[in-house]
């Protein structure tokens, strides 16, 4: 149910290649059901020089895949919505006095926003080829490419109880690793060789000493694990090990050091970073069971993430207990880590559960505006504060362009890291489709012949992906496509020839074949319902469709508000913003919530029916409106099952609950697009 087993042999089955069945299209194709293994080294890309482990997958660089399909929609929505206006909003972002622009490190505005914002900002440029987004992107790049000081170091001179924090730097890092992948500045590599010979001479006692820093190690870690494997370099391995040495300690067995839901979602990941580099196979269980233990305790709920509101609390467990929506894009970004390093496709199905079932719900459709935590049971969401039913004390729950400082930034980078991740390069010399989405990618394959893939699909509200190769000239190559796990009886055709295929129940079909321009591969992934029982969380069920999860459909009420009137007291924006043009909304309820499921659970299809719906206009369907899909269920009212002293979703009953309220007719959508919504229900008699 939790996939706890599979997680468990994960680690340990990460080197096997398994060869599930063996099949044939024709003289000229074949085919197997893998998985792929990383004995060889993509001859096409830059992969990890010895001793780091190799890869499984090399991501693809910036500028690689284009996104297609709604996945482009919501990139423009952000582009003409708050990630690409932040500038004339947040003060974080103002070219006055800001640190990011002084050589010197000086100036009151200078920590994480500015490279939070940067890595999507400038990504979502670089993928939507916007001249505007790469040209404004390129200004805050070069000021810290010119404001390198002498000993190396760069960026805001901020210090804590007299050490240099070096936490902000982190995030830069990456977004000069993509600008270098996107435009091959050879500024870029001297900068960070230059800048990493700086923190190699920082001494032990003063490296790492704050709090984020301390926890976040790993991202600088993959930094220097970038950077090595362009130059080969010998002391970033040496630095690679000091940053893990003074990191914060995540293997431990029953604890984690600290329990702030970003640094889990990002953190966790440190010890399998390192075990490219140590080998030892206990940083890579590590991992696993770090990402094991908060779930434990508090992700027994649907949309693959867990309810921490801001720092997780013993007790505070249940489905309204939220996430912040940095958190959700952390999440992500380690899933897509991890699926390259380890191989296992358990990282691909917790992405896409965070990608489509939470993420969305964070934002109002037109991404103008987001909150600041999302919970998977969620009736309101409004400028009060709800505190200590929820774990922060302020408007924490409203949709505010203005508010949620460190959200406001950070959520740039979640849909277009998807989207670059989306494929990925396999050490054979091939392509692995990954996380399905409409769109193309341009990539080297076999000795180094071009070739373009692209990929139609309505996913994950259809369950067909057609893909077609473009090519100047005939090319052998691999094409590997993922099976998902929750997918029982896969498909696949290659120009029209169907192949029969055994039992898949996750992994890779991999087709070898010498490819030609025009060729057609359709893939089918049949969707079918699905009850997942909470039992550590009272029982309750959610109820999925293929990869999506779906939440009872309640009537929003949005009201509009000024968004100035419902900020946290670190929010802080520019003279000039206009919060006409940026307002905040409330969301109420506009229709009971507070319903059992009566539900086959072995067999939901007698319970549920399932309603599609015509694709919406605007190519967005991340709505209740919208909805392609719908389920009709039944329920019953649970009057003792109400909002609660804190004005929030009352924990859930304990299943089976008694009513004596008639049986109702309900509508659930998917729990992505619903901004309140009964995601975990209690079962009715």
């Amino acid at each position: 149910m939790n996939n706890w087993n599979r997680i468990g042999k994960g680690a340990c089955l990460i080197n096997a290649f398994i060869c599930l069945g063996i099949y044939t299209v024709s003289a000229q194709v074949k085919g197997t059901i893998v998985k792929v293994n990383n004995q060889q080294v993509n001859a096409n890309y830059v992969s990890n020089r010895a001793p780091l482990q190799r890869e499984y997958f090399e991501k693809l660089p910036v500028g690689s895949i284009k996104a297609g399909g709604w996945l482009k929609k919501v990139l423009e929505l952000q582009r003409d919505g708050l990630t690409g206006n932040l500038g004339e909003i947040s003060v974080w972002l103002s070219k006055t006095n800001n640190a990011w622009l002084n050589k010197e490190g000086k100036g009151e505005y200078g920590w994480e926003e500015l490279p939070y914002w940067l890595k999507g900002y400038a990504n979502i440029g670089y993928m939507l080829g916007d001249k505007k987004i790469i040209a404004e992107a390129k200004f805050w790049i070069d000021a810290v490419l010119n404001n390198q000081r002498d000993n190396g170091d760069f960026g805001p001179a901020r210090t804590n109880k007299g050490n240099r924090d070096l936490w902000t730097n982190m995030p830069m890092l990456w977004c000069l690793q993509s600008y270098y992948e996107y435009s091959k500045d050879p500024r870029v590599i001297p900068f960070m060789t230059k800048y990493f010979k700086y923190e190699l001479s920082v001494p032990d006692d003063q490296f790492l000493e704050d709090y984020w820093e301390n926890s976040r190690g790993g991202d600088n870690m993959l930094s220097v694990y970038w950077l090595y494997n362009r130059t080969g370099d010998k002391f970033l391995l040496d630095l690679a090990a000091k940053l893990d040495k003074n990191t914060a300690n995540w293997r431990q067995a029953n604890n984690l050091p600290n329990w702030h839901n970003v640094n889990v979602a990002q953190c966790f990941r440190e010890p399998a970073t390192f075990y490219l580099q140590s080998h030892d196979p206990k940083d890579l269980a590590a991992t696993y069971n770090d990402y094991k233990l908060i779930r434990a305790i508090y992700g027994q709920v649907p949309g693959g993430m867990f309810g921490a509101d801001e720092n997780a609390r013993k007790g505070y467990d249940d489905p309204r207990q939220a996430v912040e929506t940095c958190g959700m894009v952390e999440q992500m970004t380690s899933d897509q880590m991890l699926l390259g390093s380890t191989g296992d496709t358990f990282w691909a199905e917790n992405c896409e559960d965070v990608a489509f079932n939470t993420f969305p719900a964070a934002f109002m459709p037109d991404y103008r505006s987001l909150r600041y935590l999302t919970a998977p049971n969620m009736v309101v969401s409004d400028g009060k504060n709800h505190s200590p039913g929820i774990a922060n004390e302020g408007p924490f729950l409203m949709m505010n362009p203005f508010s949620s400082r460190c959200c406001q930034h950070n959520h740039a980078a979640g849909w277009v890291y998807y989207a670059e991740n989306s494929w990925m390069a396999t050490p054979d010399n091939g392509l692995a489709a990954q996380l399905f989405t409409q769109g193309q990618v341009s990539a080297k394959v076999a000795n180094g012949t071009a070739v373009s893939i692209i990929e139609t699909t309505k996913y994950p509200f259809e369950d067909q992906i057609n893909f077609t190769v473009n090519t100047s000239k005939t090319v052998n190559f691999p094409l590997y496509l993922r099976i998902p796990e929750w997918c029982k009886d896969a498909t696949v055709k290659v120009n029209g020839i169907a192949v029969k295929l055994g039992s898949t129940t996750g992994d890779y079909i991999k087709l070898a074949k010498t490819w030609k321009n025009g060729d057609k591969i359709t893939l089918h992934l049949p969707m079918q319902l699905k009850v997942r029982q909470w039992e550590q969380n009272k029982n309750s069920v959610s109820v999925n469709y293929g990869p999506l999860t779906y939440s009872l459909k309640i009537d929003e009420q949005y009201t509009k508000e000024d968004s100035r009137a419902f900020t946290q007291g670190d929010s802080h924006w520019q003279a000039t913003a206009d919060p006409q043009k940026w307002p905040a909304y409330e969301i109420h309820a506009a229709s009971p919530w507070n319903y059992g499921l009566i539900i086959d659970e072995k067999h939901p299809e007698k319970s549920i029916e399932i309603i599609h719906r015509a694709w919406p206009k605007d190519n967005n369907p991340f709505t209740n409106a919208n909805a392609p899909i719908e389920l009709k269920a039944k329920g019953k009212k649970i009057p003792g099952w109400a909002i609660d002293q804190y004005g929030l979703c009352g924990v859930l009953p304990q299943s089976p609950v008694k009513t004596d309220e008639p049986v109702a007719n309900l509508t659930l959508v998917p729990m992505g697009g619903a901004r309140l919504r009964i995601s975990s229900f209690p079962v009715a008699e």
